[in-house]
């Protein structure tokens, strides 16, 4: 079992971090930052399933499906280095041989992500210099860390961190993480950008298939606008510092870390949909009762994307019919005259429908559970054992005047 503990990123041995302010679009803020192992990684990622990928994703592509190791990470936040052609990935080499040189590390072992405006060129030259800044300042100390996960947020409001310790083969093993990601927010295969920190030993190919299992669970069951991002990217580094048996089965050992990787994705997953651009309230939705997992997931993640259902969210209004509506232009096959629908937050929980039907529900009292900061619908479709939660926000008069004007 995983404990909880302080920290993000520099939590496990042998990570250290650093950040700067390189002035790339935002003025008198953080807004790169630097992740280096004293040790080379075992690297996993998984990358957004857009046609449309920034030159960062493939360059991260790269380094991981090829180089046997990988040691740092530069992210830079304001320009996302998407559309930017063979320039842009040509500023991805530049940024790896800076890092090289600052780090003295392989220059393919340098792993780079940007996040921002679509469309244009990064200021390669305040990109190096920002690196040059950041090596001499590197520390594994938890507010290190802090200040490398405020320094990659964009229209995010809270900087988003979470660090717990498994045993693992009689040794403490540490899983960190940090992420950001707040609009252009509907991924399917993984986040906006995270970066999680391991000093598990664990081979390779396991290290990836805990990613890529996790990443279906948590990342890929959030969305907050439905659009799916060109530069989503997670990042597993694993330096093997804490000594345990080498993981090289999914047994046991494996089970555990797992569970804690697991752990880590869901809580970073839950505060990105929880600060969504413009929200005011996290919107949870339960699928129980299901055939299948796919179908669970297909409906749970069409009732969290439906705007309408979104906008009563925001209005604290008890429009079941919106999310009956959702459920059935999902394309999953239930029965809706057998759907159970309750709303639940910390004011209570209560039953909207029975058998696809109202209850004769006190709307004052839907009214004060729905007022809460976070808000959970649960639908029961009474067809098998089948279960998915999905994580969103609501919709609110400020995402749309965030992103009427997000390129100045």
């Amino acid at each position: 079992m995983y404990t909880v503990i302080e920290g993000g990123v520099t939590a496990a041995a042998g990570f250290e971090t650093a950040s700067t302010a390189a002035g790339i679009k935002y003025k008198n803020r953080k807004d790169m930052a630097m992740i280096y192992s004293e040790k080379p990684c075992r690297a996993a990622g998984t990358f957004t399933t857009n046609i449309v990928k920034a030159a960062p994703v493939k360059w991260d592509q790269k380094i991981v499906y090829e180089s046997e190791k990988a040691q740092a990470v530069i992210c830079n936040s304001g320009i996302a280095n998407a559309c930017t052609g063979e320039e842009g990935f040509g500023y991805c080499k530049e940024t790896a041989k800076a890092a090289s040189l600052a780090l003295n590390i392989p220059e393919d072992s340098v792993l780079v992500a940007s996040t921002g405006v679509i469309g244009q060129q990064i200021p390669i030259e305040k990109i190096k210099k920002g690196i040059e800044n950041m090596a001499p300042l590197l520390s594994e100390s938890i507010g290190a860390g802090t200040l490398a996960a405020e320094a990659i947020m964009t229209t995010d409001t809270v900087k988003k961190e979470i660090a717990v310790e498994v045993e693992i083969d009689g040794k403490n093993v540490t899983v960190g993480g940090m992420c950001k990601g707040s609009g252009m927010i509907h991924p399917n295969m993984c986040t906006m950008l995270g970066f999680i920190t391991t000093d598990v030993v664990i081979s390779k190919e396991l290290l990836q298939a805990a990613l890529s299992e996790s990443v279906k669970d948590t990342y890929n069951m959030v969305s907050v606008d439905g659009d799916t991002s060109t530069n989503d990217t997670v990042l597993l580094l694993a330096n093997g510092l804490a000594g345990n048996k080498k993981i090289e089965t999914k047994e046991e050992d494996y089970k555990k870390f797992a569970e804690a990787l697991n752990y880590v994705n869901t809580w970073l997953a839950k505060h990105i949909a929880a600060d969504g651009e413009g929200a005011s309230a996290l919107f949870e939705v339960k699928v129980i009762g299901a055939k299948s997992k796919e179908q669970a997931v297909t409906l749970s993640k069409s009732i969290i994307t439906s705007n309408l259902t979104k906008a009563a969210i925001f209005g604290h209004d008890a429009n079941w019919g919106r999310i009956l509506c959702a459920m059935g232009y999902s394309g999953a096959v239930f029965d809706p005259e057998k759907v159970d629908l309750y709303f639940e937050s910390k004011a209570g929980k209560l039953k909207i429908i029975e058998n696809g039907v109202a209850t004769g529900y006190s709307e004052e009292e839907a009214t004060k559970i729905l007022s809460e900061k976070e808000v959970t619908a649960i639908a029961d479709v009474k067809m098998g054992t089948a279960t998915a939660t999905a994580w969103g926000c609501d919709l609110t008069y400020d995402y749309v005047k965030i992103n009427a004007d997000y390129r100045s």
